[in-house]
């Protein structure tokens, strides 16, 4: 569905900021997370965990825990269906272990009683006789062909002779000579970075109710960023049809991508099976951190070569990611994304994705952006650096454009990369004065947003009021944008239309909220729901004039006649049509279903200013500002929401946050206490400048903006670092006792 650029339209909702339709319920503590749901005769679930990174599981016996007073179930892998695909199979051996335990923290059991209390005791009285194997966690270590197998027999054939059986997946993407290329350079500078797991840092930790009958049907209540794909899932790991199995999104305490997967609520359900009661589960901090997914850590080698006037002759890189204890594919992103900001006649990038004795990896906003763009980034600045150029004009120089041959296959349309640049180069921020100890750094940012399946209905009232039903998890202020879109459409106030989330009996398959793919998808489903009312409108208003329906069009949320031929009639409102909706033939509605397609990328750039104490190492961010293109910011409030969350995740991933694991293979800092997020003391604020180059894939023009916020702080935190110290510093986080050193030495 196209942008509507021959209307040359003027918005009158899209574009200002009402009042978000949720807040008054959350900070009043009336909107239901996870954890607030409960149901008669309830019962509490607890998961037993392994305490070894990797170990072979002998024996399970649990008569102990079950002669327990209070204590109705125990489960293990056992009691789940044999899905007969990879990609379930893996769930269930993630969701409760198989035959080993692959990580610290991996689900071996779990058990459902009258209370936590009884279910606490419970665990303990289960025994789990294991076997200790050698393990690996990190990534360089895991290729090595001597080094531990975490599961045999996952490599793919993609994947190149000389490595270990962890090495399970190869991509390589790029065009052009990039041995020709480096030769055409005046500096060639090659390095090598490193960059650690990090959380998704979501305050809600993950939670459910699950319950079964006996005749087979389930109901399921979650926290989750997709139910339909917890349908699927769930439906897959119990051997029951999708349609038995009613799935009811929460309101969710934030998810960043980490909640696009299931971990407890296929055991809830297994349990509820096996009891005949509801059962209720709520992980702990502890476990989020030791058993569900980060973002994978990375090892990168970049090679850039650059003329003297800044022109860039090549690129390439070997991006190597481990994804935890189960195959993934992150890494074929990071591949993908490395040089995307760049115009570029020779590039080649190369992919491995590695396994690890460490929890299966989720998705992160911008799943593996955020490091491959870090290493290239810190080069080009490198290779300023050396010429003495400034850094926006080097960009410029290199930016990729409309007609551009992306160095991942596709040619670029309208992207607004060059306008971004421009825009923060010309901006106060950029030639403010700096002190001593005190640095700037820049770096771009992409990512590709997606579409997916989507299906909205929209439902016209009779008192004129409209209701929108869709099936995505509000993760950004989608229920805003997407009430907004659907006002504008229909030429009626912001405050006529409500946008509710369903769940998944009600509506066709949605796919997860992620990639930045709702306000778009979501957004275009709607207003193609809302035209197919209108043209409904339209028929029955034809109708009542006795006209032909050529002869009659929508204008400012009416039918009016289309031309002075029509004759002459009063306009009809959405209301006043609505109103005698039952005697023009029913209920008003429009649906849409689509794949939606046309998402189009995102580019973003950041300018950061960091001073660096020389005795310490600390780092302190003194200013920070986001540009980034939005196609049309639909609520200018939530996109720089958007900007400025993923500015913030950025800089605790590139100052602060990391898992640090053993030489024993656990985790050493599986709390908010040892695992540091960014506080609103850390940080100044951070401006936002939006962009609006319309997206062509979009009838307004949108583009989702939730990823690439995440993608640039990483190398601009380290350019500003750079610069400020005099130092360059190759693996995140850049803490103050790495970077003191890095003074030292």
């Amino acid at each position: 569905m196209a942008f509507d650029a021959a209307k040359d339209r003027q918005f009158k909702v899209v574009g200002t900021r009402p009042r978000r339709p949720d807040g008054i319920d959350k900070v009043t503590g009336k909107a239901q997370y996870g954890a607030d749901m409960s149901a008669p005769g309830m019962l509490h679930g607890l998961v037993l965990r392994s305490p070894h990174p990797h170990a072979r599981i002998v024996g399970i016996d649990a008569s102990a825990a079950l002669d327990m007073a209070g204590v109705k179930a125990v489960v293990t892998n056992a009691d789940l269906a044999e899905p007969e695909d990879d990609f379930y199979r893996d769930i269930k051996d993630n969701v409760l272990a198989r035959d080993k335990a692959l990580y610290d923290g991996h689900a071996v059991a779990a058990v459902a009683a009258t209370s936590l209390e009884i279910a606490l005791a419970a665990l303990d009285r289960i025994e789990v006789e294991y076997e200790v194997l050698p393990h690996v966690t990190d990534v360089d270590a895991a290729m090595a062909p001597d080094a531990p197998v975490v599961q045999p027999g996952r490599a793919d054939e993609t994947v190149p002779s000389g490595h270990s059986e962890n090495v399970t997946g190869y991509w390589q993407f790029g065009h052009g000579d990039p041995e020709g290329g480096f030769a055409k350079a005046d500096k060639i500078v090659e390095r090598s970075f490193k960059t650690a797991a990090t959380h998704q840092g979501y305050i809600e930790p993950h939670a459910c109710l699950g319950s079964m009958t006996s005749d087979g049907k389930g109901e399921l209540w979650c926290c989750t960023q997709g139910q339909y794909m917890v349908r699927s899932t769930c439906a897959a790991l119990l051997g029951m049809d999708a349609s038995q199995l009613r799935v009811t999104a929460s309101e969710i305490g934030g998810g960043f991508g980490g909640k696009t997967t299931t971990f407890i609520e296929p055991v809830a359900l297994a349990l509820s099976r096996k009891c005949g009661r509801p059962v209720k589960m709520v992980m702990s901090r502890e476990e989020v951190f030791r058993a569900t997914g980060p973002t994978a850590s990375s090892s990168i080698d970049v090679k850039i070569g650059m003329t003297s006037d800044g022109k860039v002759t090549a690129g390439a890189a070997t991006l190597r990611y481990q994804g935890g204890a189960f195959p993934s594919e992150t890494v074929l992103f990071g591949a993908q994304s490395a040089f995307a900001a760049y115009d570029l006649e020779a590039v080649r990038t190369e992919g491995f994705s590695v396994l690890t004795n460490r929890p299966k990896e989720a998705a992160y906003r911008a799943p593996g952006a955020p490091m491959a763009v870090y290493a290239v980034e810190s080069v080009v600045d490198e290779l300023c650096q050396h010429f003495g150029l400034d850094p926006f004009e080097v960009r410029l120089k290199n930016a990729a454009r409309k007609g551009t041959l992306s160095s991942y296959g596709p040619t670029f349309d309208e992207i607004g990369l060059v306008a971004t640049l421009e825009a923060a180069q010309a901006h106060a921020h950029y030639s403010a004065p700096l002190g001593p100890n005190q640095g700037r750094g820049i770096s771009c940012g992409f990512w590709f947003n997606f579409g997916g399946n989507t299906c909205v209905s929209l439902n016209v009232n009779d008192d004129g009021t409209v209701g929108v039903t869709e099936g995505n998890p509000d993760i950004g202020g989608s229920r805003a944008s997407i009430s907004m879109m659907a006002a504008e459409e229909l030429g009626i106030p912001y405050e006529k239309v409500r946008t509710v989330v369903t769940d998944t009996n009600s509506l066709g398959f949605n796919d997860v909220t992620d990639g930045s793919r709702v306000t778009f998808a979501v957004g275009l489903a709607t207003i193609n729901a809302a035209r197919a009312a209108k043209a409904e409108m339209c028929r029955r208003v034809a109708k009542l004039w006795g006209l032909e329906e050529d002869a009659v069009k929508w204008e400012n949320g009416a039918v009016v006649p289309a031309g002075p031929n029509a004759g002459k009639h009063e306009s009809m409102s959405l209301a006043e049509i609505a109103a005698i909706a039952d005697q023009t033939g029913g209920p008003i509605a429009g649906h849409h279903e689509t794949n939606a397609d046309g998402a189009g990328v995102s580019f973003g750039v950041h300018i950061c200013d960091a001073e660096v104490d020389p005795e310490t190492g600390a780092t302190k961010v003194l200013r920070y500002t986001v540009f980034q293109d939005a196609g049309k910011a639909v609520h200018p409030d939530y996109v720089e929401g958007q900007m400025q969350g993923g500015a913030v995740q950025g800089i605790g991933w590139a100052l602060n946050e990391e898992y640090i694991y053993g030489d024993d293979g656990k985790l050493q800092n599986p709390g908010f206490l040892d695992y540091r997020v960014p506080v609103a003391s850390d940080l100044p604020p951070i401006d936002t400048v939006i962009l609006e180059i319309p997206n062509p894939g979009h009838p307004y023009g949108v583009r989702g903006v939730g990823e690439t916020s995440i993608v640039p702080p990483l190398a601009a935190l380290s350019n500003a670092i750079s610069r400020a110290a005099g130092i360059r510093l190759a693996e995140l986080p850049m803490s103050p006792p790495r970077i003191r050193a890095a003074l030292r030495g």
